[in-house]
């Protein structure tokens, strides 16, 4: 236990920005990847053309060249300075928004066909067939493989230590400097990310729970 009560300060940094990597990439997934699965079923040629590009340029590009893109890239556009971290969040969430769009254009297609003919019918627009109807029962059924993106979301958070972040997946070259054995840090980061999956599988059980009971 010396290796952790004896690095609190870099263990909590760690920690912490892991954790902000993993909820804001998450939730900038969450948001864009809705968007863009939507727009990927949408009725408009347009909408699914900028969708089904958008997921094929970003889902077949390798996560550690989006990052490379958004360290050393953004800085050269001339925009708002933004931290590793904040870029780091960029990156994650931009790449798990495809994941995110595939899932929920799966789930959209799930529904019957005629609950959204119906809600036509009755003169709702698009996007209040999505919101009102589709996606609530999509949202359903796409629990377990929407846990298991973020589930990876969150291991892929250790892609930022190669960026100069000071997270979990870099938290071993950090301590190494001060003497501490590799091995059992990396024990220790195991166990960690272990605990934050088993987490996330108790919140997915619990959605399937709620929902089950709910439909």
């Amino acid at each position: 236990m010396d290796v952790i009560f004896g690095n609190l300060d870099l263990w909590g940094t760690a920690i912490r920005n892991t954790l902000l990597i993993f909820f804001g990439g998450g939730v900038l997934a969450l948001v864009l990847g809705i968007i863009v699965g939507a727009a990927r079923v949408a009725p408009v040629p347009i909408a699914r053309a900028v969708g089904t590009l958008y997921v094929n340029l970003i889902r077949n590009t390798p996560l550690t060249l989006v990052f490379f893109f958004f360290i050393f890239g953004y800085p050269q556009l001339g925009l708002p300075k933004l931290s590793t971290t904040v870029l780091g969040i960029l990156a994650i969430g931009i790449y798990t928004a495809t994941y995110v769009a595939e899932v929920i254009r799966a789930g959209i297609n799930t529904v019957p066909v005629g609950q959204a003919e119906a809600a036509r019918a009755i003169g709702l627009p698009f996007g209040q067939v999505m919101t009102l109807v589709i996606l609530p029962q999509a949202f359903r059924s796409v629990v377990p493989p929407m846990m298991s993106v973020f589930i990876a979301l969150l291991k892929n958070t250790t892609v930022a230590a190669g960026f100069s972040v000071v997270e979990l997946g870099a938290i071993r070259s950090y301590l190494s400097e001060r003497g501490e054995n590799a091995l059992v840090v990396l024990l220790w980061v195991a166990v960690i990310f272990v605990a934050l999956v088993m987490l996330l599988s108790w919140l997915q059980r619990y959605l399937e729970n709620k929902w089950r009971i709910a439909r």
